[in-house]
């Protein structure tokens, strides 16, 4: 039995869901999203509670049943309060600006790494700090772990791109022979 399948999404006000077929409609304004569930689980929208059960017993419909649940989650916390990742940058010399959708990183490179993004995803940069914010918990996370990608901290002096709150295990440098 899936812990996270079993229970409900509630729906919150102003979002509207619909079903179309295999595929659950979230719709918040003018922005609307689709959650296609390829007919693996059974979707039920009962007075503001979305739910889910697997279409059947096999293995394969089981695993699915928890995963649409998250997903539909997902969607509507992305609608109504939207996902944000922060990394912070380290290092003489390194920092970061926005000029419309690009990302241009000085990280210790002869020349700088411009980082184009989509429209729907808003990137703010204060100090060395960068915010990245958006609806789409998937695309949210790629996009950091791109950035990140650039120029990942080394062990010794923790320079480059992190999360905040993530730990660098440092590592000792070299010691001299006496």
């Amino acid at each position: 039995m899936s812990r996270i399948g079993k229970l409900p999404v509630v729906i919150p006000a102003g979002v509207d869901v619909k079903l179309e077929g295999n595929s659950v409609v979230f719709t918040k304004g003018k922005t609307e999203k689709v959650l296609d569930t390829r007919g693996h689980v059974n979707v039920s929208v009962e007075s503001g509670v979305l739910s889910f059960s697997p279409k059947s017993e096999e293995r394969q419909d089981k695993a699915f049943w928890g995963t649409y649940r998250a997903l539909a989650n997902n969607i509507i916390t992305g609608l109504t309060e939207g996902f944000t990742k922060k990394l912070e940058i380290n290092g003489v010399g390194y920092r970061a600006a926005v000029n419309g959708n690009i990302l241009e990183l000085q990280l210790g490179f002869s020349h700088p790494v411009k980082y184009e993004f989509p429209q729907d995803v808003q990137i703010v940069v204060e100090k060395n700090i960068v915010t990245i914010t958006g609806q789409d918990k998937q695309v949210i996370g790629q996009i950091a772990a791109e950035i990140r990608g650039f120029r990942p901290p080394e062990p010794y002096k923790g320079k480059g791109v992190k999360y905040v709150g993530e730990r660098i295990i440092r590592k000792a440098g070299k010691t001299s022979k006496k």
